[in-house]
């Protein structure tokens, strides 16, 4: 079965990942038109089973929010769980694990639907945004200290301050946390950010509508030891295909590549991994040899150096929307939430000549499906990381409420969590580690309070 509007292979029963979107959004690029250019957006935000609320109709109205969940018809959920009934594949499940919701959102002027991963500081804090809530409606930056007690920091208050942070944050000595927006600014194309300890916000950088700059960032950023910010804009550039760009603490902001959308890829939905000699690696959500996306390599010099170009189903994963991990060695590490053995996504490892390796292919069934969030890698060489599918039959017609995973050397998975949805729902930002083995995330919704938790999971010992 191909998908009638890219053209690629996908499993069968799988639905078109974004092809309404997809098309769209070519159609937009293509006429170059700003009328057009905010609905070039609706495939940027689901690529995947991404539930959320947006703002489609009228994006200056927090107000005018309308449905964007992914869902199947009932007979094609019934028709996959017939297929997944016919090839039982024997996950292991690790039950000795201590699950832990620190905290349950609760609404503006609380955070509401926390989207992304979290940073850890050496007292056991933890830090994030959410995409909608506080005062505002237009998101938060939280803190939740180690007795489960949460803070707002900051509210977002849109144009032409920032609105709706799809990324993390990254703190840096002084206790000051950098992010994203994906819209806000004096163009409503995003932003990016500092917030004080005081919870003082100071706009760096607003980014605007022209080819000299990017548009909407949806990663987050990454911090060289002389302050520098690293990021990727989803839309922007010469091309309209997304950027790289690197801001100064005085908030100087330069392109560093514009992508094309061709063999280089386009659309830049994670952040970047930086190595000693300042090289920067990521991932692209298109383009590629076959349009399902690329790992890449830029210089300090800002030529770019395509390790990978995605194959998609059923040899390769499509179209990765999490950043990568580097190792010691220089092998980076990601996942895809498409493509694969089953449809499901992919764990991959691309060396340093740019030789790729499929790790794990999900199933959509009890190991997960849908990989969004990035890996992180423990001493003895473990992979970490959740799906944002999978694990049950609760949760979107059956398909699942989302997983912790991990992933051995041998490329052996373990399901530690299988969300239930009153614990939380759909993880979609990275896990962070402590030095004790403890994991923390975010789940961007839940059936108990309605707007997401931050978790804590303590594993077995692999």
């Amino acid at each position: 079965m191909a998908c009638r509007s890219t053209g690629r292979k996908i499993p069968p029963l799988r639905p078109c990942p974004g092809a309404w979107g997809l098309n769209q959004a070519k159609f937009a690029l293509s006429q170059q038109d700003e009328s057009l250019f905010a609905i070039s957006r609706l495939r940027g935000r689901i690529v995947g089973p991404l539930p959320e609320r947006a703002a489609m109709a009228n994006r200056a109205q927090p107000g005018s929010w309308t449905s964007r969940i992914w869902r199947l018809p009932a007979s094609a959920a019934t028709a996959v769980v017939l297929v997944l009934g016919l090839t039982v594949v024997a996950i292991p499940w690790a039950q000795a694990q201590t699950f832990t919701v620190l905290y349950y959102f609760t609404g503006s002027p609380d955070g509401e639907y926390p989207r992304a991963g979290l940073d850890l500081d050496s007292a056991g804090n933890l830090y994030g945004t959410t995409y909608y809530g506080g005062s505002s409606s237009a998101g938060t930056v939280f803190k939740v200290d180690t007795s489960g007690t949460e803070r707002v920091l900051y509210s977002f208050a849109g144009r032409p301050r920032g609105r709706f942070p799809l990324a993390g944050v990254v703190r840096d000595h002084a206790g000051n946390l950098y992010g994203t927006t994906d819209y806000g600014g004096t163009s409503d194309n995003g932003v990016v950010f500092r917030v004080d300890p005081k919870g003082k916000e100071e706009v760096l950088h607003s980014f605007a509508r022209r080819i000299s700059d990017g548009s909407n960032p949806v990663a987050g950023l990454i911090m060289d030891a002389m302050g520098n910010l690293y990021g990727t804009t989803e839309l922007g550039g010469s091309s309209i295909y997304g950027t790289v760009f690197k801001t100064t603490k005085a908030g100087k902001t330069t392109v560093l590549y514009s992508f094309t959308g061709g063999s280089d890829g386009g659309h830049p939905l994670a952040g970047l991994v930086r190595d000693k000699k300042g090289n920067l690696y990521g991932t692209t959500d298109i383009g590629g040899g076959q349009n399902d996306g690329t790992v890449y390599k830029l210089s300090p010099g800002g030529t770019l150096t395509v390790l990978h170009r995605f194959a998609g189903y059923p040899k390769d994963g499509s179209n990765p929307v999490a950043g990568l991990f580097m190792d010691a060695k220089g092998r980076v590490y990601g996942n895809t939430c498409w493509g694969g053995a089953h449809g499901w996504g992919t764990v991959f490892t691309v060396n340093t000549s740019g030789k790729e390796a499929v790790l794990y292919s999900f199933t959509g069934g009890s190991d997960g499906g849908c990989p969004n969030g990035g890996l992180i890698m423990d001493a003895k060489g473990n992979l970490y990381g959740n799906t944002c599918y999978g694990g049950g039959t609760g949760c979107s017609g059956g398909y699942g409420c989302g997983t912790v995973f991990r992933l051995d050397s041998k490329g052996a998975e373990t399901v530690l969590h299988k969300f239930s949805g009153r614990d939380g729902q759909y993880p979609y930002g990275s896990l962070v580690r402590d030095a004790q083995g403890n994991l923390y995330g975010t789940a961007s919704e839940d059936d108990k309070v309605g707007f997401g938790t931050v978790w804590k999971l303590t594993p077995s010992s692999p």
